[in-house]
């Protein structure tokens, strides 16, 4: 049994959608951060930094986005979220993961001007390509969560970021995403601008 504590449009959209995208059952807990039910002593029993994700596997607990994600795409190898059978793709996914997790989703911290540099850096990374390692992986899904929320909340100048945005409209069209997004906003949003 699979279980995703979430809050709606932080860091654990990615695993939401990756669960909507593989078609596994799971069960939804959406935390709220303005009732601090993320440092409740039974979620931080399950994670102690009372951080989302928090993903239980059969009640135990898995942390970070880029750990659950790759979990799933290797549990669920038919839902084709991690290349198969190619070690360097296999290595561009967790060469993207890397950089999303260390270099772009701090990068707002540092304020907007860092943020844009790094999403210029990460736009230039990306390329014309539809997907950033060929075919849709989890680096997709890691990249679209950190930048739907920047585009949402700093809403860049319409063509600052042309790959990026193409990337955006791409994954908008993807029913997992949808679902995911549709979810979410129906909780309710309690994030910073």
């Amino acid at each position: 049994m699979l279980t995703l504590y979430f809050a709606p449009g932080s860091s654990s959209m990615a695993p939401h959608i990756a669960l909507h995208e593989i078609g596994a059952p799971f069960e939804a807990q959406a935390l709220s951060w303005a009732k601090k039910e993320n440092r409740d002593p039974a979620y931080l029993a399950l994670n102690p930094e009372g951080k989302v994700p928090t993903l239980l596997i059969d009640g135990r607990p898995l942390t970070e986005v880029a750990g659950i994600l790759y979990y799933l795409a290797r549990r669920f190898p038919a839902a084709g979220l991690l290349p198969a059978g190619d070690i360097e793709a296999e290595a561009q996914v967790v060469s993207w993961m890397s950089f999303i997790a260390a270099t772009v989703h701090p990068a707002r911290a540092r304020g907007i001007d860092h943020a844009h540099s790094v999403f210029g850096t990460a736009d230039r990374r990306l390329g014309d390509r539809p997907w950033a390692v060929g075919s849709y992986s989890i680096a997709d899904i890691h990249l679209f969560r950190l930048y739907w929320r920047f585009f949402n909340a700093a809403h860049p100048a319409a063509g600052a970021f042309p790959n990026l945005d193409a990337h955006y409209r791409r994954m908008m069209g993807r029913p997992a995403v949808q679902k995911t997004c549709a979810i979410e906003a129906a909780v309710g949003y309690e994030l910073p601008a």
